[in-house]
């Protein structure tokens, strides 16, 4: 688990043998079509996205991931079959067992939802009466740099 990645998007095998059997199994398909992409295929997508940043729609195909509408249903499905819950429940028993390295890891405010809104910022206060200072300009001959005066 500890180990580092280059490409955190791959799914190991040791990873994905702890996931897959939280998946849920896939309907039936109702018309024929392209070939279902497999869930594998479709988590390394998922995490590439998550991890780049992109759009969905701009996920390559090169990669060998599906369409990035696939990824984003897939996405979607799991988290209404509660896989995600189910997830966090396996983390906490490999953090409970000291099997995370914590040493990577990061929260930031882009990631992480606030979980409430901060106080309404009142107008800005004035910090003096009147109008302020030019900085650029000096009607004095003391604040001028023209030689002429």
């Amino acid at each position: 688990m500890g180990k580092r990645q280059s490409r955190p998007w791959v799914v190991s095998d040791e990873l994905w043998a702890l996931i897959e059997p939280l998946l849920p199994e896939p309907a039936p398909k109702l018309v024929e079509g392209r070939p279902r992409v497999p869930d594998r295929q479709a988590l390394c997508g998922i995490l590439f996205v998550l991890h780049t940043g992109i759009q969905w729609e701009y996920l390559p195909q090169e990669l060998g991931f599906g369409s990035g509408m696939t990824c984003w249903r897939r996405l979607a499905a799991w988290n209404e079959a509660g896989v995600w819950d189910q997830l966090h429940v396996l983390l906490e028993k490999l953090r409970s067992k000291n099997q995370l390295d914590w040493s990577r890891a990061v929260i930031d405010s882009s990631h992480v939802r606030a979980a409430r809104r901060g106080p309404k910022a009142g107008p800005a206060r004035s910090t003096g009466h009147g109008r302020a200072a030019s900085t650029t300009f000096s009607p004095t001959a003391r604040g001028s740099r023209s030689r002429c005066c």
